[in-house]
């Protein structure tokens, strides 16, 4: 790596170490409850999984992340709501679950009305635009332990146990349907953050590939995939799928192993992600295992259902690739290849 490259471990981020941090964390989680609701066991699952007989229940939680430093600096809190419910129902749809409840968790170092006031607005949005309730949540005082807002939360899903997609069914030749971002989304928000205040240029500032300020365009909210991806799983077969999250194209590694998911036909990245690039000279190897670069979500079903699915979906989606054999995920086009999580 040159001294003028930028990576996400560079920036604070490192990911292996933090795959080694869950695995010490993990390796003590053996315990299992005795009652009758048992958790099913798969590992690579981007939700957990509770057994219910004929039916299953998932649960899923995540946070914001950094994207919040961002709306600290804007003062714009009304659409990080969004991203904490996009985060945790995007990952439950993956296994062809119907969200139906979130709670919220706000962890603040001194209340601040105007702040949840503008939450709040976000959330029952995101609320609507997934159809879940919003069924509780806490706000924690913490002004030892929190320097302004973090913002996280956990959603319920439920659906039939002979519905559940769960990648065991993927196959070579199973076709790959990227769904498009909306733009950084929020991950690698801490790269993006770093490679700007290294170049100099604050939220308020136009660069010559963005058509707005470079704040409004990393303060779009997450897209939320629930209700395209459920009219999908509802009438075609589906094989497995990815939220493109944290980890860029190596979250496909999660799943069936002993194949490629071999991107040939990327979507076109959002400017933002080619500003970030040439504002930190970062690698294509690094930007796409740290950004969704322009796909958010992936749906991997058999060649033959293809053609329904993107007529389903219209513009919000495109063919990207296919299963092969081998090992990983790769772009063949960039010469990129990611065998391990």
């Amino acid at each position: 790596m040159k001294e003028s490259e930028w990576t996400y471990a560079k920036a604070g981020v490192d990911i292996d170490r933090k795959s080694q941090a869950i695995s010490a964390l993990v390796g003590h989680l053996k315990y299992r409850r005795q009652g009758p609701v048992r958790m099913i066991d798969l590992p690579g699952q981007f939700t957990g999984l509770m057994d219910l007989g004929d039916r299953v229940l998932t649960l899923a939680t995540d946070g914001v992340g950094t994207k919040l430093l961002v709306a600290e600096a804007l003062n714009k809190w009304d659409t990080v709501g969004i991203d904490c419910m996009a985060m945790n129902v995007n990952d439950t749809i993956c296994v062809g679950a119907e969200p139906i409840a979130f709670v919220d968790y706000i962890a603040i170092d001194v209340p601040n009305e105007k702040i949840t006031d503008q939450i709040g607005i976000g959330l029952n949005r995101a609320a609507e635009m997934a159809d879940v309730d919003l069924v509780g949540g806490e706000i924690a005082v913490l002004p030892e332990m929190v320097k302004g807002v973090d913002l996280s939360g956990t959603a319920l899903g439920m659906l039939e146990k002979k519905q559940m997609v769960t990648g065991a069914d993927i196959k070579e030749g199973d076709a790959i349907i990227g769904l498009r971002s909306s733009g950084v989304h929020s991950n690698g928000m801490t790269l993006a953050r770093k490679v700007l205040q290294s170049a100099n240029i604050s939220y308020d500032d136009n660069v010559e590939e963005l058509d707005r300020t470079v704040g409004e365009e990393l303060l779009t909210p997450t897209e939320i995939y629930v209700r395209d991806v459920l009219k999908v799983v509802r009438k075609v077969k589906v094989s497995g799928m990815v939220d493109v999250t944290g980890g860029g194209l190596k979250n496909f590694v999660r799943l069936k192993k002993g194949l490629e998911y071999r991107i040939t036909d990327p979507i076109e990245p959002q400017p933002i992600f080619k500003a970030i690039q040439r504002l930190g000279n970062v690698t294509d190897h690094e930007m796409y295992k740290t950004f969704n670069m322009g796909m958010g979500y992936a749906i991997i079903l058999p060649e033959e259902n293809a053609e329904e699915t993107l007529s389903m979906l219209g513009k919000k989606a495109q063919l990207v690739g296919k299963v092969v054999k081998g090992a990983g995920c790769g772009v063949p086009s960039l010469e990129l290849l990611y065998e391990t999580y």
